[in-house]
């Protein structure tokens, strides 16, 4: 299982319809204009294979004090933080920390999407890592941490989710 958290309007639910539609067929096709999306109220399971077949939970941004209800059997997180919104920046970072300190996520690796980047007022990558103090963050967590840029609506940086999917998932997922 793969959690997908973040806060609400980042981007969680365009992101999986987009890996969705990645992952089927040879994933190199157009993905297309971005489908549309409503705000997630509760969860929604969907399943990509990548070539095997991968779970995500995606838990709406407005869940957060119940998530940690859902930290069972999760070998992998996706966390998404809006990098055109620097107002959510912080409560983005609090939420990070919590998921971080844990104890049913101190096993699983965490992969930090930093979405919107399309956007022309986004902050750059290597500003949200500065403002947040994530080489800091990644020095005292127990997790694996990796990074990526990302662009939900243009599919920009799609295809290293999926390898990092691929990469951090077990077999028998």
């Amino acid at each position: 299982m793969c959690l997908l958290l973040g806060a609400s309007g980042v981007g969680k639910t365009l992101l999986v319809k987009r890996l969705l539609k990645l992952s089927s067929g040879d994933g190199k096709g157009d993905l297309g204009d971005p489908p549309p999306t409503r705000p997630t109220v509760g969860t929604d399971l969907t399943d990509i294979v990548v070539p095997r077949k991968i779970t995500i939970r995606e838990l709406g941004g407005c869940m957060g004090p119940i998530w940690p209800s859902y930290y069972g059997n999760c070998r992998s997180l996706l966390f998404m933080m809006d990098a055109a919104n620097p107002t959510q920046l912080s409560a983005s970072c609090v939420q990070l920390l919590g998921l971080l300190s844990a104890e049913g996520l101190a096993e699983a690796s965490v992969l930090i999407l930093f979405n919107k980047i399309d956007m022309p007022c986004y902050m750059t990558v290597e500003e949200m890592k500065s403002l947040i103090r994530l080489p800091d963050i990644i020095a005292c967590a127990k997790q694996s941490i990796s990074t990526v840029a990302v662009s939900a609506h243009k599919g920009t940086g799609l295809a290293e989710v999926l390898h990092w999917l691929q990469d951090t998932q077990g077999t028998d997922s």
